[in-house]
């Protein structure tokens, strides 16, 4: 079940680099979002390796850090499923979990998130992540 959304970001891609061409293409990338985690603005450094499948998606996994105004730390980890879109755009799809000690973002450590994201032919980034789950607005029974 879907919850709520508990991020948004808009950022720029800041560096990407081939890792292999064989045997199937792989490319690493770094982007910088400005994001709000729980209403917590900050800014999330990302890194996310892809590579392509078979049928053209593109499969991902990737690892980041939030870090807020007032210097409170979230790291993550995720993986996903992307597709390119029109213009040179690619749209991913995935999960991601979270740790910190930070006590007002310390609901993340429980969580399973779910996201959009979307990169443009410019670089230029969309982030949307919602809560996924029993934990997100239904109680478990046995």
């Amino acid at each position: 079940m879907i919850g709520a959304q508990i991020e948004e970001g808009r950022g720029k891609r800041t560096g990407r680099r081939v890792i292999a061409t064989e045997p199937v293409m792989k490319v690493e990338a770094s982007v910088e979002e400005t994001a709000s985690f729980l209403g917590v603005e900050g800014l999330n450094i990302i890194t996310y390796v892809s590579h392509s499948k078979p049928d053209g998606s593109l499969e991902g996994q990737g690892e980041g850090v939030f870090a807020s105004l007032q210097g409170d730390i979230v790291t993550w980890k995720g993986m996903g499923v992307g597709r390119f879109g029109e213009n040179g755009s690619i749209h991913y799809s995935g999960s991601l979990s979270f740790t910190t000690t930070a006590q007002k973002l310390a609901k993340l450590n429980g969580m399973c998130v779910v996201f959009d994201w979307e990169i443009d032919a410019q670089g230029n980034t969309h982030s949307k992540m919602w809560e996924f789950g029993t934990a997100a607005g239904r109680t478990a029974t046995a």
